[in-house]
């Protein structure tokens, strides 16, 4: 078998698969969450603080994790997040979504910035 073995993975990436053959965004996307699971990216919150602007919509295609600090209200979607990195997120006034929620809201991908 080839791929994740997590079971929401596998049903993300079917979903993504159908949307990866019109946006070369969510095909990047695809290819990313793909990876193994060790060659996954891992954020921190103060990259994201760093390189996202204001409001902007992030992707990490992978986990956030809490170290740092986070100071502005940034939307940002991932595979899953660290209890720590979520509350910091949140605090900031910023979302903490899944990339399913982000497909949904967003289905082009517009103005996303993919992280990591």
């Amino acid at each position: 078998m080839r791929g994740p073995t997590n079971y929401q993975l596998q049903n993300l990436l079917a979903e993504l698969e159908v949307k990866a053959q019109q946006s070369r965004f969510w095909k990047k996307v695809v290819k990313d969450l793909n990876r193994p699971s060790r060659q996954r990216r891992t954020v921190n919150v103060y990259k994201i603080d760093r390189y996202a602007r204001d409001g902007e919509t992030v992707l990490v295609p992978g986990k956030v994790l809490s170290v740092g600090e986070i100071s502005r209200p940034v939307a940002v979607a991932a595979v899953n997040f660290s209890a720590e990195a979520k509350r910091k997120i949140i605090e900031a006034k910023g979302k903490a979504l899944s990339i399913k929620e982000l497909l949904q809201s967003n289905p082009d991908g517009k103005k996303v910035r993919i992280l990591g």
